[in-house]
Parts: C-alpha cells; structure tokens; sequence
C-alpha cells in the first residue's frame, strides 16, 4: 500500500480502471479511487462485513501481468538487477520485453 500513492500520482493518462489483489482492500484507497472516478477491481479481504462484487472477467487479466512479470523474471540480470542505473535497467527489460514478443513469430517447432 505504500507505493499507491506515488504511483496514482505520477502524470500521464488516468486509469479507467485498477486491478489489485487483496492487499490493496482499504477504504482510503477505495475512496480514493472513486474520487478520482477509477473502478476498483479489488477483492475483498476476509473480514470486511460487506464485500465488494468484482467483475470476474476482468480481475482474470491480472493473471496475464502476473504471468509476464513471472517470464520477465526469469532472466537473471533483471531478478537480481545487476544495473546500476535506472536506463540501463529499464533498457534491459524492454530488450526482454521484446524478446518474449518475438516467441510469438518465430516457428518453434
């Protein structure tokens, strides 16, 4: 819950909408997401009294992101970030990103 705030208040285009995963499930950032006018696909912690219905659908697309970052990681110089400064990390991670989008036009069998 710590990097919420920073992260929502960055410039560029607003979020229509902000997957999370239970650990985002407080009041202050709900209230705040509504504020702002983002829908909140947040489940409910276990001991909330009333809890939110979420759209299915689209809390399953949080599987995709999970499951990119799991394949990102598996590049060792990303896992332990052996760069030092932040272009050169960021510029490894597109050089990954890239390679994982290629897998999908390159014949593998």
């Amino acid at each position: 819950m710590k990097g919420y705030t920073p992260v929502m208040d960055e410039p560029g285009p607003a979020p229509k909408v902000l997957i999370a995963d239970k650990g985002y499930d407080s009041d202050a950032i709900i209230n705040d997401l509504a504020r702002r006018g983002i829908e909140a696909v947040i489940p409910a912690k276990r001991n909330r009294k009333q809890p939110r219905i979420i759209d299915g659908f689209v809390y399953a697309l949080r599987n995709l992101v999970e499951r990119c970052f799991s394949k990102l990681k598996h590049s060792r110089r990303l896992a332990t970030r052996y760069d030092k400064t932040t272009a050169s990390y960021l510029g490894f991670v597109l050089i990954a990103s890239a390679r994982l989008w290629i897998r999908h036009f390159v014949n593998t069998a």
